[in-house]
C-alpha cells in the first residue's frame, strides 16, 4: 500500500476536549449534507461519547485541520465488546473531499484496531465496522479499496403526526407502570439482553455500560420510558428520548415469550402518544432493514416510512468464534 500523505496545510492529530464544539458542527455539516441532520450529535451526546471509558480521548479520537485550524475530518474508534467487536465513524467536511482526508484517517482507525486487536481472546473473530448513508459513493469506494465489505442495511424511519396517534391497546394482563430506577433498572436491562440476543450483529451488554447508555445521559427522561409488565414479569419496554429537537425511540423490545400479540404496536403507540401530548408531532427510530423479529413491518403498520437508509462496512481482522456464541 503506498504511502498517504495529505496536502500541504492539512494536519492530522488525535483530538482534544477544546475540539468538542468544532467536531460537533462538522458532524452537523456533513449529516445536513447527506440530507438527514435528523441523525447529527448534539454536544452533549459527543461529550459523553468522549466520556465513555470504552473511548480514550487521546488515542481513539482523530481530527484533521487546516493551516487556519478548522477541523474538516473527524475519526473515532470505539471498542464495543472484548476488544473483538470494533467501531468506527468518520466524517469529512463536503468542501474538502477528494484530498486523502478520510483515507488517511480510515488507516489511522485500522492501525489503531490492530493493536486493540492483541487484547482479545485470540480465538474471537476480530472485526471492526463502519457505516454511512448508502448514498454516499465516496465513503463507500474509499472503504471498498481499504479492504471493508457491505454487509448490512439499516434505515432511520419517521412518522409526522398530523393528529392525535392511535389509543394503545395491550392485551389482558398486561399492565403500564412507571420506571422506577431503583427498582426497575436490573430488571429492564435483562428484558434488553433476552429481546435482543438473536439480532443481528448483538453482543452482551454489561448492566454498568447499558446504564450508562441510557440512564447516566443527558438524554435521560423516565417519564418516557414505558414498561409492559405481566404480573412481576417484564413482557417488553421502550425507551424514548429527544435528538436534534424530534422524538426519538431508542430502544422497543419485547421478550420472546410475549410476541406476535400486539404488545409491540401497544408500546409504540404509547410513545407517539406520549410525543404528541408534549407537543412533538415527528418521531424516529433506527432499525435493522433486515430484522428478523419483524420490526420494520412493525413499524410500518404503525404509519412510520423510511426517512433514510444506511449501509454497515465490515473489515476483518483475524477469523474465529463469534462473541454472542
Amino acid at each position: 500500500m503506498a504511502e498517504l500523505k495529505l496536502p500541504k496545510g492539512y494536519t492530522l492529530r488525535n483530538a482534544t476536549w477544546d475540539d468538542l464544539e468544532a467536531v460537533t458542527r462538522l458532524i452537523f455539516d456533513v449529516c445536513l449534507h447527506d440530507g438527514d441532520p435528523d441523525v447529527a450529535t448534539t454536544v452533549d451526546e459527543l461529550r459523553e461519547i468522549w466520556e465513555d471509558p470504552n473511548l480514550i480521548l487521546e488515542t481513539d479520537t482523530w481530527v484533521v485541520t487546516t493551516k487556519e485550524g478548522s477541523v474538516v475530518g473527524y475519526e473515532e474508534f470505539y471498542n464495543r465488546s472484548k476488544h473483538a467487536s470494533l467501531l468506527g465513524d468518520g466524517y469529512v467536511h463536503p468542501d474538502h473531499l477528494g484530498k486523502g482526508i478520510g483515507t488517511t484517517m480510515l488507516r489511522a482507525l485500522d492501525k489503531r484496531a490492530i493493536k486493540e486487536m492483541q487484547k482479545a481472546d485470540p480465538d474471537l473473530r476480530v472485526y471492526i465496522r463502519n457505516g454511512m448513508s448508502i448514498d454516499d459513493i465516496v465513503a463507500r469506494t474509499m472503504h471498498e479499496a481499504e479492504g471493508y465489505s457491505p454487509i448490512r442495511f439499516f434505515w432511520r424511519m419517521e412518522i409526522e403526526l398530523e393528529k392525535e396517534p392511535p389509543t394503545p391497546i395491550f392485551y389482558e394482563g398486561i399492565e403500564l407502570r412507571p420506571f422506577d430506577e431503583k427498582a426497575h433498572a436490573h430488571l429492564v436491562h435483562k428484558a434488553h439482553q433476552e429481546a435482543f440476543k438473536d439480532h443481528w450483529g448483538f453482543t452482551p451488554i454489561p448492566f454498568d455500560e447499558w446504564k450508562r447508555r441510557f440512564i447516566e445521559s443527558s438524554e435521560y427522561l423516565p417519564d418516557l420510558w414505558f414498561i409492559a409488565w405481566d404480573g412481576e414479569e417484564i413482557a417488553g419496554y421502550v425507551i424514548n428520548h429527544y435528538k436534534m429537537g424530534n422524538g426519538w425511540v431508542s430502544s422497543l423490545g419485547v421478550r420472546p415469550a410475549w410476541r406476535k400479540h400486539g404488545l409491540g404496536i401497544g408500546l409504540l403507540n404509547k410513545s407517539f402518544a406520549a410525543f404528541y401530548e408534549r407537543g412533538t408531532q415527528k418521531i424516529g427510530l433506527g432499525v435493522d432493514a433486515e430484522s428478523q423479529t419483524g420490526a420494520t413491518r412493525l413499524y410500518k403498520s404503525a404509519g412510520m416510512s423510511v426517512g433514510s437508509e444506511y449501509v454497515s462496512y465490515e473489515k476483518e481482522f483475524r477469523p474465529g468464534r463469534e462473541i454472542e456464541e
